[in-house]
């Protein structure tokens, strides 16, 4: 048990360490105000700023409202590093980045908060049942949400753990 805190400490101990994230790394542009979602120009960002090669070198992207992307390459690439500088978490050398709107960023390790169903769709926003019955149909939930008794308000326990097995 000492052995298990000492390493959670030690954890905490260098995340407080960090710097703080740049505030001004992102032009944020409110909602509609502009028909680009996410715009980056001439963007040169580095996870380590003492080092004279950018994590990322040249970026220029535009990515207008509605539009689907998909971020591909090979392993070690940049696409995680590309959807960090997006959130503002790879320090920024040099460059434009523009942000319209709200953003969302899912990470590649899944997880569940315990609650019921519909809590983990709606994450904290307020039912909006015309966009919640979209979000449904979109991720093919509705026949899954009819085998459970008590549908989306079924509550999920920990881990998902009554949701094993697909």
């Amino acid at each position: 048990m000492i052995a298990q805190t000492k390493v959670s400490l030690d954890r905490i101990t260098s995340f407080l360490r960090l710097d703080d994230l740049q505030s001004d790394v992102i032009e944020r542009l409110p909602k509609g105000s502009f028909d680009t979602a996410i715009e980056i120009v001439d963007g040169n960002f580095s996870w380590d700023l003492s080092s004279h090669n950018p994590t990322l070198k040249d970026i220029n992207l535009r990515v207008c409202r509605g539009m689907r992307v998909a971020v591909c390459g090979t392993v070690g690439s940049g696409k995680s590093s590309l959807l960090s500088c997006m959130m503002g978490e790879v320090p920024k050398i040099s460059g434009i980045l523009k942000l319209c709107g709200t953003k969302a960023y899912v990470a590649q390790s899944p997880w569940i908060q315990s609650g019921k169903i519909a809590e983990n769709i709606l994450f904290g926003k307020e039912m909006d049942r015309e966009r919640y019955e979209r979000v449904l149909d979109a991720c093919y939930l509705k026949k899954d949400l009819e085998v459970l008794s008590f549908g989306d308000q079924t509550v999920i326990g920990e881990w998902g753990i009554n949701l094993s097995g697909g």
